[in-house]
Parts: structure tokens; C-alpha cells; sequence
């Protein structure tokens, strides 16, 4: 029996979901005109591009064959995982006020 795409789903679901969040983030920072005051919505925005491309690499190890799909889903753990320390140092930063 073949095992294939253990982690494609569980990556595919938590990135689209931290994906959503950066999205609010956005918006928030949009509706109360911070958007150009603030380096935290580039910060979001490069984390939103970092998830986007990891659901987008997640999706497609599920629908392709082995070797490819074992490809798209070493490099999609990656992203994601870079995608969570980016988000992560942005928000300490946010908190201990280094960055306004």
C-alpha cells in the first residue's frame, strides 16, 4: 500500500488559515489608516505571500504523483515553517514596541 501526503493536508489547512489571518491583519490596519505608518503591514504581507505559496505547494503534492508531490511537500514544510518564524518575530517585535 502506498503512503502518500501526510502532512500536505494538515500544511494545506494551517497555512490557509494563518493566510485568513494575515488578510484581517490587513484589512484592520487599513480601516484604522495605519497602513502607511506602520512597517507591520509589510511584515504581514510578506507572511501572506509566504502561506499563500505553501497552501498553493501543499495543494498541488495532493494532487500529484509520488516523486513530484514528495517534492512539493518538502518544500511547502519549509515555506510554512518560515512563514510561522516571520509571523512570530513580527508579533514580539509588535509587543516589546521595536517596531511601530
Amino acid at each position: 500500500m502506498e503512503e502518500k501526503n501526510d502532512k500536505s493536508p494538515h500544511v494545506l489547512s494551517a497555512s490557509s488559515n494563518l493566510l485568513g489571518l494575515c488578510f484581517i491583519v490587513l484589512t484592520s490596519l487599513r480601516v484604522l489608516h495605519l497602513d502607511g505608518k506602520t512597517i507591520i503591514d509589510e511584515c504581514t504581507a510578506t507572511a501572506l505571500l509566504m502561506f499563500m505559496l505553501s497552501s498553493i505547494l501543499s495543494f498541488l503534492s495532493i494532487r500529484s504523483k509520488r516523486a513530484k508531490s514528495d517534492q512539493y511537500e518538502k518544500i511547502a514544510d519549509i515555506i510554512f515553517l518560515l512563514g510561522l518564524f516571520f509571523l512570530f518575530a513580527t508579533t514580539m517585535l509588535v509587543t516589546f514596541n521595536i517596531i511601530k
